[in-house]
């Protein structure tokens, strides 16, 4: 991890590989390039005219373009590095935070290889320092694991090594002494390392990451940070009537899990109960999915992973809410003892679901988790999961959906999760997409009508929140795993999504904010 601090030296002096300066584009069509603040000693020192060198260099102070040139004489590095922060504020406004967010984080990446850089990046407040921290700490992300080669030396020589990341970043104009400061970049250390976390466990290959090795990992972070946990092996799944669960893992031989992981405060009056879909590797089962539509299932247990690392977080930050999150973890293959279209299921909840599709599957091993939150009473329960294409063919892949029995609860979710810079969506259960479930069989079916896709999913998740419980899903499928080029502080490959909102829901809830 990416070694962060607060410091009040000068950029001119400060003994690093790169200086990292803000530009913007100026307002109106002949604004032209505008060096954003915290910049100015750099600026001076190119006689006020680093601007137009920029400008020369073709840099248009565009969100997330980096251009590189050579520092002026003086400087201990020798080199500045200018990210765009897109346009520049209307006047007594400042740069968003997560402007700033995505500027740390694509200077991070372009500085992939380098031992120390000196971010002189706009810094009003404790909250920007703590977004610019956050930035750079996600930004500098890598997943390298697998990429070892046997021969190190002759990897050096022949410059194919793969370059570390960023191994330290010092912010400039942040005050070291200063408490709200210091909280603000500790905040940030504590939900970056934790959403890395979740990165690592879905870019994990599925054969190294099945239930019971992902169960040992939340083993493992709960016994260092204090959280009581509890694992229901097969067995104790079968002894507990566990059919949604089970059913997805029986076509496996790596069987599946249910983690329960339980973060307690002595001042707590409210209790949250995260729940995430853990699919380790999906097949699609007997439903078998399509050439070219499993490379990345993977990334099918986010939502687990989100949920793990927001339950962590919260211990780390010791926020005064009780925080509850429930790992629904299994493998969904397609064997001989695979469950088949046409089966019927008995859940936790003791309804029945007649299976008509087994790559959908996900809300089958949700619902039983969702019954199981549901007997803790708790305040509200949020579960997280890559569940639908159909999400994706609404909203994108950058986007999640938000849906809830509750629309101030749903409001206040798509509210945070913007303001921690996480894009999502508002999104409806109608009533009258709840037919299609209907089954001659059994209580109901696991698929509905194909139009809303993702709406029916949601409705039937909500039949197994418990009466009177206010419940929101968030549907990460598009912004859960990243295939593109990596942009600001995101990644290719496993994002993080839906973290940042769940640990922000946790900690508004803790000030009393909600409800």
């Amino acid at each position: 991890m990416t070694a962060l601090t607060l410091s009040t030296a000068a950029a001119t002096g400060l003994r690093a590989d790169a200086i990292v300066v803000g530009v913007a584009k100026g307002a109106g069509s002949k604004g032209g390039l505008v060096v954003a603040p915290g910049a100015e000693a750099v600026d001076k020192a190119y006689d006020g005219k680093l601007a137009s060198v920029l400008e020369t260099l073709g840099a248009s102070g565009g969100e997330g373009e980096v251009t590189k040139l050579p520092a002026p004489s003086g400087f201990k590095a020798p080199v500045v590095v200018a990210v765009g922060l897109g346009e520049v504020p209307e006047k007594d406004e400042t740069y968003g935070t997560d402007a700033l967010r995505r500027a740390a984080g694509a200077a991070a990446r372009a500085l992939t290889g380098s031992k120390k850089a000196a971010f002189a990046l706009p810094v009003e407040d404790a909250e920007d320092a703590g977004a610019l921290a956050e930035g750079a700490l996600l930004g500098a992300y890598s997943f390298d694991a697998y990429k070892g080669l046997a021969d190190a030396k002759s990897a050096k020589k022949n410059g194919k090594g793969a370059k570390a990341p960023l191994a330290e970043v010092a912010l400039l104009g942040g005050k070291p002494r200063d408490k709200a400061y210091k909280a603000a970049v500790e905040r940030a250390v504590a939900v970056a390392e934790e959403l890395n976390r979740a990165r690592d466990l879905v870019n994990t290959p599925p054969n190294d990451l099945n239930p019971e090795a992902f169960a040992a990992v939340a083993q493992a972070a709960a016994k260092e940070h204090g959280i009581k946990v509890q694992v229901l092996d097969e067995k104790a799944l079968t002894k507990g009537g566990f059919g949604g669960i089970l059913g997805v893992g029986v076509g496996s031989e790596a069987p599946p899990r249910l983690v329960k992981l339980s973060y307690t405060s002595s001042k707590a009056k409210k209790h949250l109960a995260f729940v995430g879909k853990g699919i380790t590797y999906d097949s699609g089962g007997i439903s078998l999915k399509p050439a070219g539509h499993n490379e990345t299932m993977k990334c099918d247990m986010a939502g687990a992973a989100a949920v793990f690392a927001a339950v962590v977080a919260a211990a780390r930050l010791g926020l005064e809410v009780n925080v509850t999150g429930w790992l629904a973890l299994a493998e969904n293959m397609p064997s001989g003892s695979a469950t088949r279209p046409g089966d019927v299921l008995r859940m936790y909840s003791g309804k029945t679901v007649e299976v008509l599709n087994t790559d959908a599957e996900g809300r089958l091993v949700l619902a039983d988790a969702i019954a199981k939150a549901s007997e803790d009473e708790p305040d509200a329960i949020v579960d997280v999961a890559t569940l639908t294409g159909a999400m994706m063919m609404a909203l994108g892949n950058r986007t999640f959906g938000i849906m809830a029995n509750d629309d101030a609860f749903r409001t206040s979710i798509h509210e945070i999760a913007e303001e921690v810079g996480e894009p999502s969506w508002p999104m409806p259960l109608p009533a009258d997409l709840r037919k299609g479930m209907d089954s001659p069989t059994a209580d109901i079916a696991n698929m509905g009508e194909r139009m809303g896709g993702g709406l029916v999913a949601g409705l039937f998740l909500k039949e197994f929140v418990g009466e009177g419980i206010t419940w929101a899903h968030l549907d990460i499928a598009g912004p859960a795993f990243h295939e593109g080029a990596p942009y600001g502080y995101t990644p290719k490959g496993g994002t993080g999504s839906a973290v940042r909102t769940l640990v922000r829901l946790a900690e508004h809830t803790a000030s009393g904010d909600l409800g």
